[in-house]
């Protein structure tokens, strides 16, 4: 019914239209007690072998919903309602930014995919922690805050603007993320680079610290595709040396070539982070390459063109205890945590494992 529906009307408007007007219908039904209580039964199941544990934190399940979807905090409960076990807001800027020009979102719909050049639009950390902290909420899943540099900061001050976010948003994050992997920001990837990765990420663990001084607020680093194997591996050993949470792979990619992408030349030339199926091999590798770096000593999640519950189990094979989600959502539809959960549960149940935790990592230990 959904993909007669995407094809009828989503695909014959402006995707960000799309998005705002599809965002505008779940967070109105998540409004509505009868109605919201309905959705969650039918879309969010529960199953008791999914539990998870992840960051000192308890979840229903692996599967969340990536950043980039709710850049704002304003649907947080009706993710929920669709069956997302965390969900990721933002990437919060220090300051209040438009984005690029648009259009600036693009479907390649041949190809599964969405190429995007969105450029960090949001409301800016202030007013994004106060709406977290006049939050009422209805469903209480994990609540992860991505946080990234102002487009008008200079790169020189990057650290500063960090920690302004970090210093307001931390107190309402079950766990922080530093994004320093979007292409659509001039000059933010070349913070992934080991020599000015090390201060900033310390500086925001040192801000989250000061802030919130009743628990400890777990920090992660979201890492692109793009990174050459031996980038990876020092982002690795830097996450061991500093004590990090966790580390995210991956975000989008700028590459084209050598991914089969069959859309429109025109569509494909776009410029932005390409997402979506054509980035899960790479994203695969990344994962993998990072387990066997860092093994159970800091916990993984997976992102990048999963599409279906085999696609996560793969990730969690590779060394994912979470796994995220968000363009195939656009070709899937409501329906899409609910098949996720169900999958996972019958392959962890046909499976060697007796639990979910047992299988993080099983592939990659098999061959070392």
């Amino acid at each position: 019914m959904y993909k007669i529906f995407f094809r009828l009307v989503f695909k014959r408007l402006d995707p960000e239209q799309a998005h705002h007007l599809a965002f505008r219908w779940i967070r109105l039904a998540a409004r509505v007690p009868v109605l919201r209580t309905f959705l969650a039964a039918a879309l969010a199941p529960r199953y008791k072998e999914l539990r998870t544990e992840a960051l000192g934190l308890r979840m229903h399940g692996p599967f969340g919903l990536a950043a980039g979807f709710d850049k704002n905090a304003v649907g947080i409960d009706g993710m929920a309602m669709l069956g997302f076990d965390h969900v990721e807001i933002g990437t919060v800027t220090g300051e209040p930014q438009p984005g690029n020009p648009k259009q600036r979102l693009f479907r390649l719909v041949k190809d599964r995919a969405l190429i995007n050049r969105m450029g960090f639009n949001n409301d800016g950390s202030l007013r994004v922690a106060a709406r977290l902290a006049s939050r009422t909420p209805v469903f209480k899943p994990v609540v992860g805050v991505n946080i990234g540099k102002t487009k008008v900061v200079p790169e020189e001050e990057a650290v500063a603007d960090y920690v302004k976010s970090a210093e307001r948003l931390a107190p309402y994050a079950d766990y922080l993320v530093v994004n320093v992997s979007s292409p659509n920001t001039p000059g933010l990837r070349n913070l992934q680079a080991t020599e000015a990765l090390r201060p900033l990420l310390s500086a925001v663990r040192e801000a989250a610290d000061r802030t919130v001084s009743a628990r400890r607020v777990p920090l992660l680093v979201k890492i692109a595709p793009d990174l050459a194997d031996e980038d990876v591996d020092a982002v690795a050993d830097l996450a061991v040396e500093l004590g990090l949470d966790g580390i995210i792979a991956t975000n989008t990619t700028i590459a084209r070539e050598g991914l089969g992408l069959k859309s429109d030349p025109s569509l494909v030339k776009e410029t932005g982070g390409l997402s979506g199926a054509p980035l899960k091999e790479r994203s695969l590798e990344v994962l993998r390459r990072l387990y066997a770096r860092v093994g159970d000593r800091i916990t993984l999640v997976g992102v990048g063109g999963i599409e279906n519950a085999e696609d996560a189990w793969q990730r969690i094979l590779a060394g994912a205890t979470l796994v995220q989600g968000y363009s195939a959502f656009i070709y899937e539809g409501p329906f899409w945590g609910r098949a996720i959960h169900k999958g996972l549960a019958a392959r962890l149940a046909t499976s060697p494992y007796a639990t979910l935790a047992d299988a993080v990592g099983a592939d990659v230990r098999k061959t070392a």
